[in-house]
């Protein structure tokens, strides 16, 4: 292969997700030479470091003559400076995409395959289109049970990898998701250590909802914790709430949820995989699976979590893990806040006990540390949940919660939105369901995550009895604009509270300004 003449880097300011772009001018010497056009896979080699991305082709005056401009992600992973030298080429065959072909048309992958497509995905060897084409040949039930396990395996043997040679057992959970507010992690992570339980919980910022569980702990800390960080607060606290993005457990997982939700697709097998490698990558030998059943929840149906508990009793049975899978209500929001800050109060008025705090929340939370505190002894349930609630009401939860957040760099205070208004009920009559893949997105078109302080808070509970006028929820947001976007989708959307009516001759208006 010729090399051709090396072209200066220029960094573009352009945030193109993880996909590494490249942008070259249209009379570039090189890109007529070598005739690379728009969507051209090249490789681009800087000092040590070697990167496959998308061409991009740009006017001449975006650009200065011989240099060649690059995406946020694509110079971040080539650790490039202002005008160093780089050389393009074509891209070399990737060798394991014959490997997806072959899943494309249907057929089973044996290990060695799997673990050369999860390699080269991680080394940003594939497109987001080869990617795209990777999940779609493995969803709808085509990835089998041998298949994923090999998936998992791979995952995590791409990144890094904690191990606790002074813990027999290991723990964590993870919960499927789907439900608005469900943020039981913080305060079970703080009742188990409390314990006595080793559970170093790595979380994931939001994929599709209004706040993961790292969003809502970096309201009250700092959860970009390097490895060697992590470490030291679980080794003084006996756990941590930290997001798994600086740790590098899994990484590859986090390329392919980033196509997952652009595609809005679930794979099971994926999912398992996803949950699994990120779980085993941080050491942990005992996992709790929180699957959350409900008509507008991520599982719609009993059958549909059977099928999910089964390849997660497969899978980690394959990979030396031991799981414990639990079916929960997942009908309705759970709290009363929705979004970083506002699921943060929640978190935080549980662990106080404070009378006013969310009662769904804190005894789905007792229940889930009852669960895992089964793992680790031979107590029953009942005796689990009982023992869950004393480090709750004794307030040595709260204390653990405050041991972690100091370990992680203090605890902050928690930011108010700066506008809100109030969402009325029309008629008066029985809340019967509230959708909460509606009521998630309505959170989000308010600001959150972005804005931690965006979101809801909700007034009301499924099965409650309605007046005419009542406050249902508070909506929040951080700009006018923002709460009025958010304020027309409910306008559209004002079926997310199914309310049967029983007075229908009065009527209020939707919402009230507020302090606005």
């Amino acid at each position: 292969m010729a090399r051709a003449l090396p072209l200066h880097a220029c960094r573009m300011g352009i945030d193109t997700h993880e996909e590494p772009v490249v942008f070259m001018r249209k009379d570039c010497a090189i890109c007529r030479a070598e005739g690379y056009t728009a969507n051209t896979r090249l490789q681009i080699k800087a000092g040590r470091h070697t990167l496959i991305a998308t061409l991009n082709i740009v006017a001449e005056k975006i650009l200065p003559q011989g240099h060649i401009g690059f995406s946020d992600s694509a110079w971040e992973f080539l650790d490039l400076q202002d005008d160093a030298l780089v050389h393009v080429h074509h891209a070399p065959l990737v060798a394991s995409l014959s490997a997806l072909r072959k899943k494309i048309y249907g057929h089973s992958l044996n290990a060695l395959e799997v673990t050369s497509i999860i390699r080269d995905i991680g080394s940003r060897l594939y497109s987001d289109i080869e990617i795209a084409s990777f999940l779609t040949a493995c969803a709808g039930g085509r990835l089998n049970s041998a298949e994923t396990i090999t998936l998992t395996t791979a995952m995590i043997d791409n990144g890094n990898r904690l191990h606790w040679p002074d813990y027999e057992r290991v723990f964590d959970k993870h919960c499927i998701g789907g439900l608005p507010g469900n943020r039981t992690t913080p305060i079970v992570v703080a009742i188990v250590s409390a314990a006595g339980l080793i559970i170093p919980k790595t979380s994931s910022r939001a994929i599709t909802s209004p706040a993961g569980t790292a969003d809502t702990m970096e309201v009250l800390t700092n959860v970009d914790l390097p490895l060697e960080q992590l470490r030291n607060v679980i080794t003084r606290t006996g756990a941590c709430l930290s997001a798994g993005g600086e740790v590098g457990l899994s990484p590859t997982d986090d390329l392919l949820i980033r196509i997952e939700r652009a595609l809005n697709l679930d794979s099971e097998g994926q999912l398992v995989a996803s949950v699994l490698s990120k779980k085993i990558a941080a050491g942990s030998t005992h996992i709790l699976i929180d699957i959350p059943v409900g008509a507008t929840a991520k599982v719609r149906s009993p059958q549909q979590a059977a099928r999910l508990e089964s390849l997660f009793h497969s899978v980690a049975k394959g990979l030396g893990v031991e799981v414990r899978c639990v079916q929960t209500d997942g009908s309705q929001a759970i709290g009363e806040g929705i979004g970083p800050a506002e699921e943060a109060r929640d978190v935080l008025s549980v662990l106080h006990n404070e009378e006013t705090a969310p009662a769904d929340l804190k005894e789905r939370a007792l229940f889930l540390a009852a669960q895992l505190l089964c793992m680790a002894s031979d107590v029953s349930e009942e005796q689990a949940y009982r023992n869950a609630r004393e480090i709750l009401t004794s307030g040595r939860a709260l204390q653990q919660f405050l041991n972690i957040c100091e370990a992680q760099g203090g605890l902050r205070d928690i930011p108010s939105a700066s506008h809100h208004i109030e969402l009325r009920s029309k008629w008066g009559g029985c809340l019967r369901s509230m959708d909460n893949r509606r009521l998630a997105h309505l959170a989000k078109v308010a600001g959150a995550p972005s804005s931690p302080e965006a979101g809801l808070r909700l007034r009301v509970k499924v099965g409650e009895k309605i007046e005419a006028g009542q406050v249902l929820a508070t909506l929040l947001a951080q700009t006018p604009g923002e709460l009025a976007y958010a304020r027309e989708y409910y306008h559209q959307n004002r079926d997310l509270f199914d309310v049967a009516p029983v007075d229908t001759s009065v009527e209020t208006p939707l919402d009230t300004p507020v302090g606005d």
